[in-house]
Parts: structure tokens; C-alpha cells; sequence
């Protein structure tokens, strides 16, 4: 599957970010985005590194970096965008997601 073609999508922000974090770690490695049940909203976002992906997982490359998203999140991430934003209240990704109904004011959990 091409990165044009998946249904989750990486900001070039994000893709920079994540290949800085990346070059640190041992080869191989790769960011996980998972979506868990949870948080004050019912779902939450979970970022981790994992070098062994799971036949069914997806990988999105981009400028250097690599993001799995298992098949279950990936329902929940359909039409998503992984962002990296640096703002005055910090810096953190970010998860556009136009699934969710509603989240919570730091946007690390999610209602459908």
C-alpha cells in the first residue's frame, strides 16, 4: 500500500519530528500510533516505539519516518492526520481525526 493510498496521514512536521526521535533509537525502529479504550473522553491515543510490526500492520513512510498503526486503530484513525505541533503551551502530536465527536481540552483522548 503506497502512503498516497492509506487511510491515515503524516504532516511533514510530523514526519520530521518523528525521524529526529527515530535517530536516536536503535535501527529499525519505528513510532506506534494506537488507539486504546479509555480517557476522559472513552478513547485515547497512544504513541510508543516498537521495531517488530505485525504482518497486518501499517506502515506509513515519510522523509525518514516510520509509523505503525494496527489494523483496529486504524478503523478508528480512517481519514486521520498525525501532526506535530509546537505552540506557547508546548510541543506534542497531534492527531486530526474526523471521526471523532469530541475531545478532550488536550486532545490526547477522543469520543466517536
Amino acid at each position: 500500500m503506497t502512503t498516497d493510498t492509506l487511510p491515515v496521514s503524516i504532516s511533514s512536521s510530523a514526519a520530521r519530528r518523528v525521524a529526529a526521535i527515530l535517530a536516536k533509537e536503535p535501527p529499525g525502529t519505528m513510532l506506534r500510533v494506537a488507539v486504546n479504550g479509555g480517557g476522559c473522553q472513552g478513547f485515547s491515543y497512544d504513541f510508543s516505539f516498537d521495531a517488530r510490526p505485525a504482518d497486518e500492520d501499517m506502515l506509513i513512510e515519510r522523509d525518514g519516518a516510520r509509523v505503525l498503526i494496527d489494523p483496529m486503530s486504524a478503523e478508528y484513525l480512517q481519514g486521520s492526520e498525525i501532526d506535530w505541533v509546537d505552540a506557547l503551551i508546548g510541543a506534542s502530536f497531534q492527531i486530526r481525526n474526523p471521526n471523532a465527536k469530541s475531545s478532550c481540552g488536550c486532545g490526547t483522548s477522543f469520543s466517536l
